[in-house]
């Protein structure tokens, strides 16, 4: 049987997963430069130790409300083809190990902006795991700097 180790973080009281291999690491909230122009998703600028690296809030991305002026959010810095992000979250969990054979397609009922960031879900005792594809989130990132690009040109 194979297996996959994922990262764990919670969004809205939803348990979501992202392979481990993705991850270059784990942090605490982190102050950001705000991005003139830039969709709400993308909050901003972080230095980490040299690297500017983009913070993209998850709760936007998944079209949920914002977090409250006191809750800061934490971040896990997700490797890219070209560079890293940082994806905002509520909080962190655990390392956890998957079978492969657990995972399952997004239900139809989800939303279609949710059901297009996750790439399955995984049953555990009590509670569902959302698989996140960090992909689709860089590529959203994308297309939304392409968009903003054209309508500063146009």
């Amino acid at each position: 049987m194979v297996s996959t180790q994922l990262c764990t973080f919670s969004v809205d009281d939803l348990l979501f997963g992202v392979e481990v291999t993705q991850v270059q690491e784990v942090l605490r909230y982190q102050p950001m430069t705000r991005i003139p122009l830039a969709p709400d998703r993308i909050r901003g600028l972080i230095n980490l130790r040299g690297q500017i690296v983009t913070a993209i809030d998850l709760r936007s991305c998944l079209g949920f409300p914002a977090r409250t002026d006191g809750e800061l959010p934490m971040n896990v810095v997700i490797r890219g083809v070209d560079s890293s992000v940082s994806l905002l979250v509520d909080s962190i969990g655990d390392v956890i190990e998957v079978s492969e054979d657990s995972f399952e397609s997004p239900p139809s009922t989800m939303k279609p902006a949710q059901r297009n960031l996750i790439q399955g879900i995984c049953k555990l005792p009590g509670k569902l795991l959302l698989v996140l594809a960090p992909e689709r989130v860089l590529g959203m990132t994308q297309s939304d700097a392409r968009a903003r690009a054209g309508e500063l040109v146009a």
